[in-house]
């Protein structure tokens, strides 16, 4: 077989419609997010991560440097973002496939949905790893339609690996099986059971493969899970500490759906509305025309799923109940969108004709249209809010840097203790996103800095001036000494002063406790 023969055959086996889901994904993909892969725009974690190894075994993450070597180790913003949109447009292809999506524009929709959900631009702040999460969520996106294949083992395999990439895209592929179990128990297959089993299976066998090799590693490497977002749980957490956040992920699950970010203003929450109604009715019409509702187990299943849906997406918080659980972990609401689009697609397609086939099609198709340009907008404002966080600390940071270097006794290797983040004493909040951006986690603050390890690389990487910052010991006995504290926060007169052979800077709010 040649290189020509074996492209032929791979495009023979890709239907209109995987290659409209592929193309959509690319080029939506681009266009909405281009300004974050053209541009060198770091937030405080990519300050320090220039040259990253990815290996965070520590935090269970032990297939994420594999992943991740692809692009180099080191932040290139526009290799990095290509390769993750282009295993994005492979995960939009699964998505339809895995949704029997045949129309043209719900492959595009759904694809549309998947790259311009807000997750993914919080995402691109954290620009150094994208490549790496988005190979974990085709890895769980894989396999749930490896199950539908009916290959469970390999599925789990797949999760297996998704999971060492980035534990928070499990609840993705459990929403995606819970859908899965519903078409194949509404369809009344043959071996219906056997075949939602299945799903449950590949949850088991992935779990526990990932847990097996987690630990095989981590005594290879001689290291602990790290106490970073709570990981550590997983060994040391106890059930009763996890099922006490029960009521607390359902309050989560509601309060993020109805009332942060999913639905970013009120354009796209109104087009979000009709969405849901669009594919509640097309939920309804599909029911009432397979007779679904005749049967016992229908109402069994519904109850479950209403019990199972808000678990499956808060998942991460019974694992690790003590999670930051921010908008990078909350992709799988994008599943809630997309699940809409498949409903109607099918109520109107040729499995079920109905007679207001053509207003339903107008409706879901332009709704979901709405949505995606809203969502695109929300990342566009995100990047450029990013663009000017940065201009400020810019400004800022030569600024800071001139003054140490006009402070009396100062010498090229002189140490340095600076300490505080940027006070808003002095410089107040001015930056006009936040309604939009302050549930955005890497868009959330207004500079960059917020460590003297950002100082530090800020300076070196972006100033071109490498300074001596003394231990943070040294630190810590200058932050508490009475001549700190009486200092003024910079720019202020005092605020950068020469004491005993080190330059104390002051940069925090002046008073403090």
């Amino acid at each position: 077989m040649t290189v020509s023969t074996a492209l032929e055959k791979i495009n023979s086996r890709l239907s209109k419609t995987d290659k409209t889901a592929f193309i959509s994904a690319f080029v939506c993909g681009l266009l909405i997010h281009i300004p974050a892969m053209i541009k060198d725009i770091p937030n405080h974690d990519g300050l320090s991560s220039m040259y990253f190894s990815q290996n965070m075994i520590t935090s269970g993450r032990w297939f994420l440097s594999v992943v991740c070597a692809a692009s180099s180790f080191y932040t290139v913003p526009w290799i990095i973002g290509l390769i993750g949109i282009l295993e994005l447009a492979v995960t939009a292809v699964l998505l339809v496939r895995i949704f029997d999506i045949e129309d043209k524009v719900s492959a595009f929709l759904v694809s549309a949905l998947l790259v311009s959900f807000p997750s993914l631009a919080s995402t691109f702040a954290y620009v150094f790893t994208l490549d790496g999460y988005m190979a974990g969520l085709l890895l769980a996106v894989l396999a749930v339609y490896l199950v539908k294949k009916d290959h469970f083992l390999l599925g789990g395999i797949s999760l297996a690996f998704s999971l060492g990439v980035y534990q928070s895209y499990l609840p993705f592929a459990m929403l995606l099986s819970l859908y899965c179990v519903w078409d194949v128990m509404a369809r009344g297959e043959k071996g219906n059971v056997k075949k939602c089993m299945n799903y449950l299976y590949m949850g088991i066998t992935g779990a526990v493969l990932y847990i097996v090799i987690l630990e095989i590693l981590l005594k290879i490497e001689g290291k602990a899970l790290d106490t970073y977002q709570g990981i550590d749980s997983l060994e040391n957490a106890g059930l009763s500490g996890r099922f006490s956040a029960l009521p607390s992920m359902y309050r989560d699950f509601i309060d993020f759906t109805f009332s942060k970010g999913f639905l970013a203003g009120y354009a796209c929450a109104a087009a979000a509305l009709v969405l849901f109604a669009c594919g509640a009715a097309s939920a309804v019409m599909l029911i009432k025309k397979s007779g679904a509702y005749k049967k016992a187990w229908f109402y069994w299943v519904a109850l479950l799923t209403a019990v199972l849906v808000p678990l499956s997406a808060n998942i991460v918080l019974f694992i690790t109940p003590n999670v930051e659980y921010h908008l990078i972990m909350r992709y799988q609401w994008v599943l809630f969108l997309i699940v809409c689009v498949a409903l109607c697609d099918r109520c109107v397609g040729k499995e079920f004709i109905t007679k207001g086939a053509g207003i339903l099609s107008f409706a879901f198709a332009v709704s979901a249209l709405a949505v995606v340009i809203a969502y695109a907008v929300t990342d566009n404002i995100a990047y450029t809010t990013l663009q000017r966080k940065y201009e400020k600390t810019y400004a800022y940071a030569v600024r800071l840097l001139d003054r140490i270097e006009q402070t009396e006794g100062y010498y090229q290797g002189i140490p340095i203790a600076i300490m505080g983040v940027i006070g808003e004493d002095e410089y107040p909040p001015s930056e006009i996103t936040a309604p939009i951006t302050g549930d955005m986690i890497g868009y959330d603050r207004q500079y960059l800095i917020y460590t003297a390890d950002n100082y530090e690389a800020f300076f070196k990487y972006y100033l071109g001036a490498t300074l001596n910052f003394v231990s943070e010991e040294e630190e810590n006995e200058i932050y508490y000494s009475d001549e700190y504290i009486a200092m003024e926060s910079f720019p202020g007169e005092t605020s950068v002063r020469y004491v005993d052979g080190v330059i104390w800077v002051k940069t925090e709010d002046a008073a403090r406790d």
